[in-house]
Protein backbone atom coordinates (compact mmCIF):
# COMPACT_ATOMS: atom_id res chain seq x y z
CA UNK A 1 0.00 0.00 0.00
CA UNK A 2 3.01 2.28 -0.19
CA UNK A 3 2.99 3.08 3.52
CA UNK A 4 6.65 2.69 4.39
CA UNK A 5 8.36 5.94 5.38
CA UNK A 6 10.45 7.48 2.63
CA UNK A 7 13.84 9.07 3.22
CA UNK A 8 12.33 12.38 2.13
CA UNK A 9 9.44 12.25 4.61
CA UNK A 10 11.78 11.30 7.47
CA UNK A 11 14.19 14.11 6.59
CA UNK A 12 11.30 16.59 6.38
CA UNK A 13 10.06 15.51 9.80
CA UNK A 14 13.51 15.82 11.36
CA UNK A 15 14.01 19.20 9.70
CA UNK A 16 10.71 20.44 11.16
CA UNK A 17 11.82 19.25 14.59
CA UNK A 18 15.22 20.91 14.12
CA UNK A 19 13.58 24.25 13.27
CA UNK A 20 11.53 24.07 16.45
CA UNK A 21 14.62 23.36 18.55
CA UNK A 22 16.53 26.23 16.93
CA UNK A 23 13.58 28.59 17.36
CA UNK A 24 13.26 27.65 21.03
CA UNK A 25 16.99 28.12 21.52
CA UNK A 26 16.83 31.59 19.98
CA UNK A 27 13.82 32.49 22.12
CA UNK A 28 15.54 31.36 25.32
CA UNK A 29 18.71 33.26 24.45
CA UNK A 30 16.73 36.44 23.80
CA UNK A 31 14.85 36.09 27.07
CA UNK A 32 18.09 35.42 28.95
CA UNK A 33 19.61 38.58 27.47
CA UNK A 34 16.56 40.65 28.37
CA UNK A 35 16.16 39.18 31.86
CA UNK A 36 12.73 37.77 30.97
CA UNK A 37 11.19 34.47 32.07
CA UNK A 38 12.42 31.50 30.05
CA UNK A 39 9.03 29.92 29.45
CA UNK A 40 7.80 30.41 25.87
CA UNK A 41 4.22 30.30 27.08
CA UNK A 42 2.85 30.79 30.60
CA UNK A 43 2.47 27.52 32.45
CA UNK A 44 -0.28 26.81 34.92
CA UNK A 45 0.75 26.46 38.54
CA UNK A 46 1.53 22.77 38.91
CA UNK A 47 4.18 22.42 41.54
CA UNK A 48 7.00 24.30 39.82
CA UNK A 49 7.27 22.46 36.50
CA UNK A 50 8.43 25.51 34.56
CA UNK A 51 11.76 24.76 32.90
CA UNK A 52 12.01 21.27 34.37
CA UNK A 53 13.12 18.20 32.42
CA UNK A 54 10.57 15.72 31.11
CA UNK A 55 11.13 12.56 29.08
CA UNK A 56 9.30 11.41 25.94
CA UNK A 57 9.69 7.74 25.05
CA UNK A 58 9.87 6.83 21.36
CA UNK A 59 10.65 10.47 20.74
CA UNK A 60 11.28 10.04 17.01
CA UNK A 61 7.85 8.55 16.35
CA UNK A 62 5.12 10.59 14.67
CA UNK A 63 3.44 11.49 17.94
CA UNK A 64 6.71 11.59 19.86
CA UNK A 65 8.14 14.36 17.70
CA UNK A 66 4.92 16.40 17.82
CA UNK A 67 4.84 16.04 21.60
CA UNK A 68 8.51 16.98 21.99
CA UNK A 69 7.89 20.05 19.80
CA UNK A 70 4.93 21.09 21.94
CA UNK A 71 6.85 20.63 25.18
CA UNK A 72 9.78 22.70 23.89
CA UNK A 73 7.42 25.47 22.84
CA UNK A 74 5.85 25.43 26.30
CA UNK A 75 9.22 26.02 27.93
CA UNK A 76 10.12 22.51 29.10
CA UNK A 77 13.50 20.88 28.74
CA UNK A 78 12.96 17.61 26.90
CA UNK A 79 14.81 14.32 26.91
CA UNK A 80 13.72 11.92 24.21
CA UNK A 81 14.52 8.23 24.05
CA UNK A 82 15.40 6.39 20.87
CA UNK A 83 15.64 2.67 20.26
CA UNK A 84 18.67 2.43 17.98
CA UNK A 85 21.94 4.14 17.05
CA UNK A 86 20.66 5.22 13.61
CA UNK A 87 17.96 7.41 15.16
CA UNK A 88 20.47 8.70 17.67
CA UNK A 89 22.86 9.84 14.94
CA UNK A 90 20.08 11.56 12.99
CA UNK A 91 19.21 13.67 16.01
CA UNK A 92 22.75 14.48 17.18
CA UNK A 93 22.78 17.83 15.38
CA UNK A 94 19.62 18.97 17.12
CA UNK A 95 21.01 17.92 20.48
CA UNK A 96 24.17 19.94 19.85
CA UNK A 97 22.07 22.95 18.78
CA UNK A 98 20.47 23.27 22.19
CA UNK A 99 21.81 20.60 24.48
CA UNK A 100 20.44 22.13 27.66
CA UNK A 101 16.86 22.12 26.31
CA UNK A 102 16.97 18.90 24.31
CA UNK A 103 18.69 15.63 25.11
CA UNK A 104 18.62 12.42 23.08
CA UNK A 105 19.38 9.15 24.85
CA UNK A 106 19.26 5.46 24.02
CA UNK A 107 16.83 3.40 26.10
CA UNK A 108 15.78 -0.21 25.75
CA UNK A 109 12.11 -0.78 26.54
CA UNK A 110 12.97 -4.35 27.56
CA UNK A 111 15.42 -3.19 30.25
CA UNK A 112 14.06 -1.46 33.35
CA UNK A 113 17.49 -0.21 34.40
CA UNK A 114 18.04 1.34 30.97
CA UNK A 115 14.76 3.19 31.39
CA UNK A 116 15.63 4.31 34.93
CA UNK A 117 18.83 5.83 33.58
CA UNK A 118 16.89 7.64 30.86
CA UNK A 119 14.28 8.93 33.33
CA UNK A 120 16.74 10.01 36.03
CA UNK A 121 16.44 13.74 36.62
CA UNK A 122 13.09 14.03 34.85
CA UNK A 123 10.02 15.17 36.78
CA UNK A 124 7.58 13.62 34.33
CA UNK A 125 7.50 10.89 31.68
CA UNK A 126 5.35 10.75 28.56
CA UNK A 127 5.18 7.15 27.36
CA UNK A 128 3.97 7.44 23.76
CA UNK A 129 3.92 3.66 23.40
CA UNK A 130 5.07 3.74 19.77
CA UNK A 131 5.96 0.48 18.07
CA UNK A 132 6.78 -0.42 14.51
CA UNK A 133 6.13 -3.65 12.67
CA UNK A 134 9.46 -5.49 12.25
CA UNK A 135 8.18 -6.95 8.95
CA UNK A 136 7.21 -3.52 7.67
CA UNK A 137 3.85 -4.37 6.11
CA UNK A 138 1.87 -6.88 8.14
CA UNK A 139 0.49 -4.40 10.62
CA UNK A 140 0.17 -4.94 14.35
CA UNK A 141 0.45 -8.63 15.24
CA UNK A 142 -0.56 -10.65 18.28
CA UNK A 143 3.06 -10.87 19.36
CA UNK A 144 3.36 -7.10 19.16
CA UNK A 145 0.43 -6.80 21.56
CA UNK A 146 2.34 -8.94 24.04
CA UNK A 147 5.51 -6.88 23.54
CA UNK A 148 3.57 -3.67 24.15
CA UNK A 149 2.26 -4.94 27.48
CA UNK A 150 5.73 -5.98 28.64
CA UNK A 151 7.24 -2.67 27.54
CA UNK A 152 4.52 -0.73 29.37
CA UNK A 153 5.19 -2.72 32.52
CA UNK A 154 8.90 -1.88 32.29
CA UNK A 155 8.23 1.82 31.71
CA UNK A 156 5.82 2.03 34.63
CA UNK A 157 8.16 0.18 36.97
CA UNK A 158 11.01 2.46 35.94
CA UNK A 159 8.84 5.53 36.57
CA UNK A 160 7.76 4.24 39.97
CA UNK A 161 11.33 3.51 41.08
CA UNK A 162 13.04 6.64 39.72
CA UNK A 163 13.02 9.20 42.58
CA UNK A 164 12.83 12.28 40.34
CA UNK A 165 9.72 11.10 38.45
CA UNK A 166 6.51 12.38 40.01
CA UNK A 167 3.95 11.75 37.28
CA UNK A 168 3.43 9.92 34.02
CA UNK A 169 1.17 10.47 31.01
CA UNK A 170 0.56 7.28 29.05
CA UNK A 171 -0.64 7.22 25.44
CA UNK A 172 -3.29 4.55 25.06
CA UNK A 173 -5.86 4.51 22.25
CA UNK A 174 -9.55 5.01 21.65
CA UNK A 175 -9.46 1.40 20.46
CA UNK A 176 -9.01 0.47 24.13
CA UNK A 177 -12.48 1.91 24.77
CA UNK A 178 -14.79 1.26 21.83
CA UNK A 179 -14.84 -2.48 21.10
CA UNK A 180 -17.94 -3.53 23.03
CA UNK A 181 -19.83 -6.83 22.87
CA UNK A 182 -23.08 -5.64 21.29
CA UNK A 183 -24.79 -8.94 22.13
CA UNK A 184 -24.75 -8.09 25.83
CA UNK A 185 -27.78 -6.27 27.22
CA UNK A 186 -25.64 -3.92 29.33
CA UNK A 187 -23.66 -2.43 26.44
CA UNK A 188 -23.40 1.33 27.10
CA UNK A 189 -24.94 3.81 24.70
CA UNK A 190 -22.01 6.21 25.18
CA UNK A 191 -18.32 5.46 24.68
CA UNK A 192 -16.25 7.73 26.92
CA UNK A 193 -13.35 7.72 29.39
CA UNK A 194 -15.09 5.09 31.53
CA UNK A 195 -15.40 2.56 28.67
CA UNK A 196 -13.11 -0.41 28.16
CA UNK A 197 -12.88 -2.66 25.13
CA UNK A 198 -13.82 -6.30 25.63
CA UNK A 199 -10.65 -8.39 25.61
CA UNK A 200 -12.52 -11.54 24.56
CA UNK A 201 -14.09 -9.69 21.63
CA UNK A 202 -10.70 -8.37 20.56
CA UNK A 203 -9.24 -11.89 20.67
CA UNK A 204 -12.15 -13.45 18.77
CA UNK A 205 -12.01 -10.73 16.11
CA UNK A 206 -8.18 -10.70 15.99
CA UNK A 207 -8.12 -7.01 16.87
CA UNK A 208 -4.57 -7.21 18.18
CA UNK A 209 -3.95 -3.47 18.29
CA UNK A 210 -7.04 -2.90 20.44
CA UNK A 211 -6.08 -5.86 22.62
CA UNK A 212 -2.52 -4.61 23.08
CA UNK A 213 -3.63 -1.09 23.96
CA UNK A 214 -6.31 -2.34 26.35
CA UNK A 215 -4.04 -4.73 28.21
CA UNK A 216 -1.12 -2.29 28.27
CA UNK A 217 -3.24 0.49 29.73
CA UNK A 218 -4.76 -1.82 32.34
CA UNK A 219 -1.27 -2.96 33.31
CA UNK A 220 -0.18 0.68 33.62
CA UNK A 221 -3.07 1.47 35.95
CA UNK A 222 -2.39 -1.63 38.05
CA UNK A 223 1.28 -0.76 38.58
CA UNK A 224 0.50 2.91 39.24
CA UNK A 225 -1.98 1.91 41.95
CA UNK A 226 0.43 -0.55 43.54
CA UNK A 227 3.44 1.79 43.41
CA UNK A 228 1.65 5.05 44.22
CA UNK A 229 2.60 6.69 40.90
CA UNK A 230 0.51 9.58 39.62
CA UNK A 231 -0.79 8.54 36.20
CA UNK A 232 -3.10 9.90 33.51
CA UNK A 233 -3.86 8.28 30.17
CA UNK A 234 -4.82 9.75 26.80
CA UNK A 235 -6.97 7.62 24.47
CA UNK A 236 -6.65 9.20 20.99
CA UNK A 237 -8.59 8.21 17.92
CA UNK A 238 -6.76 7.50 14.65
CA UNK A 239 -3.92 10.03 14.67
CA UNK A 240 -3.75 12.06 11.48
CA UNK A 241 -1.77 15.01 10.16
CA UNK A 242 0.76 15.71 7.41
CA UNK A 243 1.76 12.43 5.75
CA UNK A 244 0.44 10.54 8.77
CA UNK A 245 0.18 7.24 6.97
CA UNK A 246 3.76 7.33 5.74
CA UNK A 247 5.15 8.39 9.10
CA UNK A 248 2.92 6.20 11.26
CA UNK A 249 2.13 3.15 9.11
CA UNK A 250 1.87 0.37 11.69
CA UNK A 251 -0.58 2.13 13.99
CA UNK A 252 -2.63 3.46 11.07
CA UNK A 253 -3.08 0.06 9.45
CA UNK A 254 -3.76 -1.61 12.79
CA UNK A 255 -6.24 1.01 14.01
CA UNK A 256 -8.30 0.69 10.82
CA UNK A 257 -8.78 -3.05 11.19
CA UNK A 258 -12.51 -3.27 11.81
CA UNK A 259 -13.06 0.16 10.23
CA UNK A 260 -16.33 -0.86 8.58
CA UNK A 261 -17.87 -1.79 11.91
CA UNK A 262 -16.61 1.40 13.56
CA UNK A 263 -18.01 3.44 10.66
CA UNK A 264 -21.41 1.75 10.80
CA UNK A 265 -21.77 2.61 14.50
CA UNK A 266 -20.46 6.17 14.17
CA UNK A 267 -17.25 5.34 16.05
CA UNK A 268 -14.63 5.85 13.34
CA UNK A 269 -12.93 9.00 14.62
CA UNK A 270 -9.69 10.86 13.90
CA UNK A 271 -7.60 13.49 15.64
CA UNK A 272 -4.80 15.76 14.42
CA UNK A 273 -1.39 14.91 15.84
CA UNK A 274 -0.83 18.46 17.10
CA UNK A 275 -4.08 18.37 19.06
CA UNK A 276 -3.05 15.05 20.61
CA UNK A 277 0.26 16.60 21.66
CA UNK A 278 -1.53 19.64 23.11
CA UNK A 279 -3.86 17.35 25.05
CA UNK A 280 -0.88 15.49 26.56
CA UNK A 281 0.74 18.71 27.75
CA UNK A 282 -2.53 20.12 29.06
CA UNK A 283 -3.28 16.99 31.09
CA UNK A 284 0.28 16.84 32.42
CA UNK A 285 0.20 20.46 33.56
CA UNK A 286 -3.14 19.93 35.32
CA UNK A 287 -2.26 16.66 37.08
CA UNK A 288 -1.26 18.46 40.27
CA UNK A 289 -4.71 20.01 40.26
CA UNK A 290 -7.88 18.38 38.99
CA UNK A 291 -6.64 16.22 36.13
CA UNK A 292 -6.73 12.45 36.69
CA UNK A 293 -7.81 9.22 35.06
CA UNK A 294 -8.46 8.64 31.38
CA UNK A 295 -9.15 11.13 28.58
CA UNK A 296 -10.74 10.32 25.22
CA UNK A 297 -9.25 12.50 22.47
CA UNK A 298 -10.73 13.03 18.99
CA UNK A 299 -11.78 15.95 16.83
CA UNK A 300 -13.66 14.41 13.91
CA UNK A 301 -16.02 11.50 13.35
CA UNK A 302 -16.02 9.94 9.88
CA UNK A 303 -19.77 9.74 9.31
CA UNK A 304 -20.32 10.27 5.59
CA UNK A 305 -19.22 8.52 2.37
CA UNK A 306 -17.33 11.67 1.32
CA UNK A 307 -15.27 11.72 4.52
CA UNK A 308 -14.69 7.97 4.27
CA UNK A 309 -13.43 8.40 0.70
CA UNK A 310 -11.07 11.18 1.79
CA UNK A 311 -9.64 8.99 4.56
CA UNK A 312 -9.26 6.12 2.09
CA UNK A 313 -7.19 8.32 -0.23
CA UNK A 314 -5.01 9.49 2.64
CA UNK A 315 -4.27 5.94 3.71
CA UNK A 316 -4.08 4.35 0.26
CA UNK A 317 -6.81 1.88 1.24
CA UNK A 318 -9.83 0.93 -0.89
CA UNK A 319 -12.82 2.93 0.31
CA UNK A 320 -14.87 -0.25 0.82
CA UNK A 321 -12.34 -1.33 3.47
CA UNK A 322 -13.38 1.72 5.48
CA UNK A 323 -17.11 2.05 4.93
CA UNK A 324 -18.20 -0.85 2.72
CA UNK A 325 -21.44 -0.13 0.89
CA UNK A 326 -23.25 1.29 3.86
CA UNK A 327 -23.83 4.56 5.68
CA UNK A 328 -23.78 4.85 9.47
CA UNK A 329 -26.92 3.39 11.04
CA UNK A 330 -27.93 6.57 12.88
CA UNK A 331 -30.94 5.15 14.77
CA UNK A 332 -28.64 2.56 16.39
CA UNK A 333 -25.60 4.73 16.65
CA UNK A 334 -23.49 4.67 19.80
CA UNK A 335 -22.40 8.05 21.11
CA UNK A 336 -18.73 8.97 21.32
CA UNK A 337 -17.85 11.56 23.96
CA UNK A 338 -14.69 13.48 24.80
CA UNK A 339 -16.37 15.96 27.12
CA UNK A 340 -13.96 15.28 29.98
CA UNK A 341 -11.01 16.47 27.90
CA UNK A 342 -12.99 19.37 26.46
CA UNK A 343 -13.74 20.66 29.94
CA UNK A 344 -10.10 20.39 30.97
CA UNK A 345 -8.78 22.20 27.90
CA UNK A 346 -11.54 24.85 28.10
CA UNK A 347 -12.03 24.86 24.36
CA UNK A 348 -14.01 22.75 21.88
CA UNK A 349 -12.46 19.53 20.59
CA UNK A 350 -15.72 18.49 18.94
CA UNK A 351 -17.64 16.93 21.82
CA UNK A 352 -20.20 14.30 20.87
CA UNK A 353 -22.78 13.25 23.43
CA UNK A 354 -25.93 12.94 21.34
CA UNK A 355 -27.96 9.93 20.20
Amino acid sequence: MGLLPTVESWEAEVEEFRRTVVACAALHRRKDDEGLPKSALPLEADGGDEGTMVCVTSGVSYLGMALANQLLLQGYSVRITVHNSDDMEKLREMERTRGDNLQVVMANLTDVQSLRTAFDGCRGVFHTSAFTDPAGLSGYTKSMAEIEVRATQNVMEACATTPSVKKCVFTSSLSACLWQDNARPDVPSVINHASWSSESLCIDSKLWYALGKTRAEKRAWKIAAEQGLQLATICPALITGPEFCRRNPTATIAYLKGAQEMYSHGLLATVDVVKVAEAHVCVYKAMDGTASGRYVCFDRVIDSPREAEKLAKQTGMPVDKICGNQTPAHPYRIALSNQKLCRLMSRPLTCYSQY
